[in-house]
């Protein structure tokens, strides 16, 4: 789903959240307590107490166990019909039907439940807290891990509406259920379907007071839900810094190759928004190349080093784009509200690592902070590797953060250029691979996922730009998961604390060997002073800006195999109203752009088919901010484009390639006429195009 982008406030409304069940700052954890947590981005960077552990139970293929081994990377995980089953323990063998019943999560308290997953999981599932005989969610296990409160009937009391889009985020719920005592998870279902799942729980320290997750905390704690899901909903007008404000504003042009300090400030105080636009010929390579650096305290390197459209979450260019601790706005403004405390001193630099002029322009505020013992840095560390060999047999780990000391990890953002060219997500998929999270003493990951998407909250490779409070995919290119690629993950509830290391890395495969992948990444996280890790300052080589393949053609391979490729232009039964659009997104590098000047205009493609047969016709079209909305017909006949009647091509602030499909149905062999009409336009699009890149007709 997409979350419209919001356009530029000027006053920030403080969030003030108070409820009968739970007091702001009360040792006792309850599910008020948990909800508040949720925008808290200030708790952010203080080590919490009472202190916990945030561990992952998850489908994870059960053969990996030696870091590094013959098994490191096998991926039967979920599918069904795995090696071993993918569950802690087998507490019934499956009967003569193949039903079974397996252990997910058996854990001691006190602790909570902050986030669930699945792409999609058969069977049902038994939640028991403490020591209860009767569990406290029994039913279907895709919608406990989908949207577990739906089961009780005091949600109902709750903007469910806007619950929904925000604490149950894509394919995963934030919905927290604390335990005092024990949490007991077990599902029953038959091992050969599928079952994919992730349930992460954070395990507070013994000694801390939890009051377990009961149905009525729901309609008790009514007012707070509400008040959280308002600022997860719209974080530019409901989140801000709770005390006395202080603004400055700064100005800077950075000639090829200058740094400049833009801003630096004295005493004990917190950054709690940083907003910043650059403004440049190219902005896709601006920024890239343009570095923000942060350095708190006198640090000699920045505890923040990373090029700005990355470090914002939505490069390459400008993606619209609001989540919790940033925005993108669709005039290149872009905030951060990640808190950053600092003891004595800051200082924010730009570096120009580009061959153009930049300048910027943006405003910190910053309020007073009282820096403690258990006070943190905030860190950003970015890494690209270039011309990386992705492979489906090569897999690699990538690391992202690998720090020692004390600190809590709290986002990540991933930046591809994809140059597969497979035109389907099952062939040109780049994230097949796990996220492996080792925290302090572990000898395999405490948290071991199941696939990148998943870790980014989402399944089945989609390509769809889909935007929430703590996920989202700010940029896909296409077609399928092709071009440029951007996700984001931010932990909250989830957030990953360690007390004397973290080691983050991600499994680089795909689903067929792809060379000239450039990969870049961004681990956040939090620090207290003395934390080493693996920085390294950036290169001007790193700041390249990776481009796709330059008139790149769709290969018939995997999802597209046994295809036949044409492009719009030669197969077009005529020429008038057209042009072309060039740019590398699109095979060949052209694109056909038709001009429609009224609704109900049409425009035919002559399609020859070879021999007969059962046929799939596949269209990969653009969709830009000036696309208007089409029908289809097939010699004369009309057919669906995607199961739908119309499509809707205009999409602000993008331009996308997308494959749309026409039904599969038995074709003569001979010529064959795909006709498409102009059905109207979206408001504010005055003069339509419709671009069509090529057509391919698949034997099925």
């Amino acid at each position: 789903m997409d979350r419209d982008v919001k356009r530029p406030v000027l006053t920030l409304v403080v969030l003030l959240i108070g409820s009968s069940v739970t007091l702001a700052g009360s040792d006792t954890i309850t599910t008020g307590s948990l909800f508040e947590e949720m925008v808290d981005l200030k708790a952010l960077a203080t080590f919490p107490s009472p202190a916990y552990r945030t561990i992952q139970f998850s489908s994870y293929d059960r053969r990996s166990t030696l870091p590094g081994g013959p098994d490191w990377f096998a991926n039967s995980d979920g599918f069904g019909r795995e090696p071993i089953p993918n569950f802690e323990k087998v507490l019934r063998e499956p009967d003569d039907k193949g039903v079974g019943e397996y252990l997910v999560a058996d854990v001691a308290g006190p602790g909570a439940i902050v986030r669930l997953w699945t792409a999609a999981i058969a069977g049902q599932i038994r939640m028991f807290i403490d020591d209860a005989n009767e569990p406290v969610f029994d039913g279907s296990a895709n919608d406990f891990f989908h949207r577990p409160y739906d089961h009780f009937e005091q949600t109902k009391q709750l903007d469910t509406d806007r619950f929904r889009r925000t604490v149950y985020q894509r394919d995963a719920s934030y919905a927290p259920i604390p335990f005092a005592k024990r949490l007991r998870v077990v599902w029953t279902g038959n091992i050969q379907e599928i079952h994919f799942y992730e349930l992460q729980v954070r395990l507070y320290d013994k000694g801390a007071s939890v009051v377990s997750f009961r149905p009525e905390d729901i309609a008790q704690c009514r007012e707070t839900i509400d008040k959280v899901t308002q600022a997860l909903d719209d974080p530019d007008q409901h989140v801000s810094p709770r005390a006395k404000r202080y603004d400055q504003r700064f100005e800077a042009s950075l000639d090829p190759a200058e740094a400049k300090t833009i801003l630096e400030m004295e005493g004990s105080r917190a950054i709690g928004r940083l907003n910043l636009q650059l403004v440049a010929k190219d902005m896709d390579m601006a920024q890239r190349q343009t570095v923000l650096q942060i350095t708190f305290d006198g640090y000699p390197w920045p505890q923040v080093q990373s090029p700005v459209g990355d470090f914002f979450g939505a490069a390459p260019g400008i993606n619209p784009y609001t989540s919790l601790p940033f925005t993108v706005q669709p005039d290149g403004t872009m905030v951060c509200r990640f808190v950053m405390p600092f003891a004595r001193s800051c200082k924010i630099a730009l570096w120009n690592g580009g061959s153009q002029p930049v300048s910027a322009r943006g405003s910190v505020v910053t309020s007073p902070h009282d820096w403690t013992d258990a006070t943190m840095h905030f860190r950003a560390r970015w890494r690209v590797d270039h011309d990386l060999i992705a492979s489906n047999r090569d897999v690699q780990d990538l690391p992202f953060v690998l720090a020692h000391g004390r600190g809590v990890y709290v986002g990540t953002g991933v930046y591809l250029m994809n140059p597969s060219s497979v035109p389907t997500p099952y062939g040109n998929w780049w994230g097949e691979g796990d996220e492996k999270i080792f925290v302090d003493d572990d000898k395999r990951p405490s948290t071991f996922g199941t696939g990148s998407e998943d870790y980014f909250n989402y399944s089945w490779s989609s390509p769809d730009i889909f935007l929430f409070p703590y996920c989202g995919q700010p940029r896909n290119d296409g077609p399928g998961n092709r071009g440029f690629v951007t996700n984001y993950r931010w932990h909250m509830l989830d957030a990953l604390p360690f007390s004397d290391n973290i080691r983050f890395y991600m499994e680089l495969f795909s689903h067929e060997r792809t060379p000239g992948m450039s990969y870049a990444r961004i681990g956040y996280h939090y620090g207290r002073p003395g934390m080493t890790d693996d920085f390294q300052p950036i290169k001007p080589a790193d700041l390249e800006m990776p481009l796709p393949p330059e008139r790149w053609q769709p290969a018939a391979r995997m999802g597209a195999a046994n295809s036949v490729f044409f492009a719009a232009e030669d197969i077009m039964a005529d020429t008038p109203g057209t042009q072309f659009d060039e740019r590398r997104l699109w095979a060949g590098g052209k694109l056909l752009l038709w001009n429609p000047k009224k609704k109900g205009e049409k425009k035919s493609f002559t399609i020859p088919i070879k021999s007969a047969g059962k046929k799939q016709i596949n269209m990969v079209l653009a969709m830009t901010p000036q696309s208007g909305k089409i029908a289809a017909s097939l010699d004369g006949e009309p057919v669906k484009l995607s199961g739908r009647d119309t499509i809707d091509l205009h999409r602000p602030y993008r331009i996308l390639s997308r494959r749309f499909a026409l039904p599969t149905s038995e074709l003569s062999a001979g010529d064959h006429t795909l006709t498409l009409e102009l059905k109207g336009t979206s408001e504010g699009v005055r003069n339509p195009e419709i671009g069509i890149d090529f057509i391919y007709v698949q034997n099925r």
